[in-house]
């Protein structure tokens, strides 16, 4: 745009000013360009204007404390390491933190899914992983509403398949298997196996009969949903196992309306189908001298490979999907916080040895059965250990 012509200045022929005489005032600049200036305000969705001034901060494009947001800003200029490195820290936040409201969302569905009676029977603990806990974890042989197995009966009492304790937090990392047919002390019940504990007074009854029969206390339970299981060992993409040749028929096999579960020796690739059978399986065909210690240290080993496979990348990439099917696979007095700490504290924990209660001999129960026997001297190095641990 020109420039617009420029008007001669006048002769400064002023009259003079008296003494206490105010001056006139002065002419305008004539010789000046004379423009017209308009006010725009912001736009929308913009933050500054072209040069790089901001809107809401005077500070010019070169200040100080705007270099170091426009050099490290993913957004701005070429692509550099450090904006790589930014753009993989903030996918990696937000992964954990997507993983995180979805596992407190699907926890707090599960709130209060154990009985008064079960939360009595506990002791007070700490705060996980920052101090050490005991959890008992059960998992009961109730059979399926499909099943045709004879003489089963999906509406009975369900006993423990599973009876393990786990020392978790402050540094400690321990498991202690409790073999189903041990034959303790059930309060109001007698002796039978500890498995009946769970079929006589649920939870609650098996925390009293473990607490009575080891002498330790226990802070926390977790019930495993076999309903849901599956679907968790599906979610974390399967668990590699590795172990000798599996046959087993659960709750009358494939054909009775249960499940056949055939393993090859060696390690394989486990379905959560395949998990669960694995971690029931009491009579293998491929060696028929199993004994229920052998599904103790299967059981074991299925806990590890789990661990393992949650702290891969695989398990890394599928962190969301874990992290909502974990909690319905589990019935606990925990809640979401609490059941946070403990998977903490077993991540960090170390990986501890098979450690299970060895019988000594076996007993005839007045029932007709026959339950194991653990001497005094086997409960208390276990127990001490487990403790220590």
């Amino acid at each position: 745009m020109p420039n617009p012509p420029r008007v001669p200045r006048p002769p400064r022929d002023y009259p003079p000013v008296k003494a206490g005489e105010t001056p006139p005032p002065s002419p305008p600049e004539l010789d000046e360009p004379q423009y017209t200036r308009y006010r725009a305000g912001p736009r929308l969705f913009r933050s500054g204007r072209r040069d790089g001034w901001n809107l809401r901060d005077r500070r010019g494009p070169m200040h100080p404390r705007r270099r170091w947001w426009r050099r490290w800003w993913p957004l701005r200029g070429p692509f550099t390491w450090r904006k790589g490195l930014v753009w993989a820290l903030a996918a990696l936040v937000g992964w954990l933190a997507l993983s995180l409201v979805l596992f407190m969302v699907s926890a707090w569905t599960r709130e209060g899914s154990v009985s008064d009676a079960t939360k009595r029977a506990l002791d007070g603990g700490g705060l996980m992983p920052f101090t050490a806990s005991t959890v008992l974890v059960l998992g009961s042989d109730k059979r399926s509403k499909r099943t045709h197995e004879a003489g089963a009966c999906f509406t009975c009492p369900s006993r423990s398949d599973v009876m393990l304790l786990i020392r978790t937090g402050g540094g400690h990392a321990a498991r202690l298997s409790i073999p189903r047919d041990t034959v303790v002390s059930i309060p109001g019940h007698g002796v039978a196996k500890i498995n009946a504990a769970y079929a006589f007074g649920g939870a609650a009854l098996a925390i009293e009969t473990v607490k009575q029969y080891l002498g330790i206390p226990i802070n926390h339970v977790v019930e495993v949903n076999f309903d849901n299981f599956p679907q968790l060992i599906d979610a974390m993409g399967g668990v590699d196992y590795s172990g000798g040749c599996v046959v087993s028929k659960i709750n009358g096999g494939t054909r009775n309306g249960g499940y056949t579960l055939r393993l090859k020796a060696g390690t394989t690739h486990i379905n959560g189908k395949q998990a669960l059978a694995l971690a029931r399986t009491r009579h293998n065909d491929c060696h028929p001298g199993e004994s229920d210690l052998t599904r103790v240290q299967r059981q074991q080993q299925l806990f590890q490979a789990m661990k393992s496979r949650l702290l891969s990348v695989s398990g890394f990439i599928r962190l969301p999907w874990i992290s909502w099917n974990t909690p319905p696979a589990l019935k606990s007095d925990m809640g979401g916080p609490t059941l946070l700490g403990l998977f903490g504290g077993l991540a960090m924990g170390g990986t501890p040895g098979t450690h299970f209660l060895r019988p000594s001999g076996t007993m005839t129960l007045p029932d007709g059965g026959v339950g194991l026997v653990v001497s005094d001297a086997e409960r208390r190095l276990e127990v001490q250990q487990f403790e220590n641990g």
